[in-house]
């Protein structure tokens, strides 16, 4: 059972003192029962005025810092250590997770709680994701859903060109699929759409990934990354990254999942100022597995500021 520091820094720089407005991040991993936190901590430069925390609409604890005065630089560095517990995506699986000639359907009871993360969030006129989504399914009979959604993830990861895009909204799934090519986020919304298209309840999302094994070689590191999960019956949320081919929560920290990709930015706010001003934006993420034994969790958030 790995634990897992991750620094995140993100810094904007200003040609000239500048105002800036509310600030909200999305830095603080989910609790779970395969990831513990153990300790957080958010260094804000220069000090806020205000800072708070709520939970937002999925779930995920939000930041908000509001400041006072001006200045050149705008500074968030965030450390956290995670007990991470990676565990087997498909022990509980059950005959109920197969998928037959129409859409998926599932149970009365869960289906009204996971109609958000069925709808679709993109136009297919042509049927064009669907039918790419199908492929992965027998042409007769069932076909259970850990052996498609599987089969699906390896073929995004095997079959489409990787590139770092740290900036602007994520692709369409058709203009991916007409490219195959994208980052870690259009992959994800990518192989998010697809399961839509098949009745499954599926959300993006945001976190971390490191490599366990300095054989893995994973990709998306140094920055946040993107991945979807998949509502399965009797095994529940379950992780699918198709850009690494990671099937489960292997090397993957949750931050938040969410029905739509602008639900899961790490960090927005906004500035006052001439349009010239603004000068650049640095992201730094570190991340290191300890060998050492895993401390007891903290139970509370240590707001730390720097002046």
């Amino acid at each position: 059972m790995p634990v897992v520091s991750i620094r995140h820094l993100t810094a904007y720089r200003y040609r000239k003192p500048v105002a800036f407005g509310e600030h909200r991040m999305m830095l603080r991993p989910l609790e779970s029962h395969d990831q513990r936190l153990l300790s957080a901590e958010v260094a804000i430069s220069p000090e806020p005025a205000l800072v708070r925390h709520v939970h937002d609409v999925s779930g995920a604890t939000v930041g908000v810092a509001r400041f006072e005065g001006r200045a050149d630089r705008l500074a968030f560095e965030s450390r956290v250590r995670i007990d991470h517990r990676p565990a087997h995506a498909f022990d509980l699986e059950g005959e109920e997770g197969c998928l037959g000639a129409g859409p998926f359907v599932y149970d009365a009871e869960e289906a009204g709680e996971l109609a958000r993360s069925i709808a679709r969030r993109h136009a297919d006129a042509g049927g064009e994701l669907e039918a790419w989504a199908r492929r992965f399914a027998r042409p007769a009979g069932r076909t259970r859903l850990s052996e498609l959604l599987t089969d699906m993830t390896q073929a995004i990861h095997g079959g489409f060109a990787y590139g770092i895009r740290l900036h602007g909204p994520p692709q369409t799934p058709a203009e991916t699929l007409e490219s195959r090519r994208g980052s870690c986020r259009d992959f994800a919304v990518l192989m998010v759409e697809a399961a839509r298209s098949l009745g499954l309840a599926a959300r993006f999302v945001s976190g971390y990934v490191y490599s366990a094994s300095p054989k893995s070689g994973r990709k998306g590191g140094g920055h946040t990354h993107a991945w979807a999960r998949v509502y399965l019956p009797a095994c529940g949320w379950t992780d699918f990254d198709p850009t690494n081919g990671i099937i489960g929560n292997t090397d993957l920290i949750r931050v938040a999942a969410v029905n739509d990709p602008r639900q899961a930015l790490p960090l927005h706010g906004t500035w006052a100022g001439e349009a010239g001003d603004f000068d650049r934006m640095d992201v730094e993420v570190d991340i290191e597995v300890e060998t050492a034994a895993a401390a007891e969790p903290a139970h509370h958030l240590r707001i730390a500021r720097t002046g």
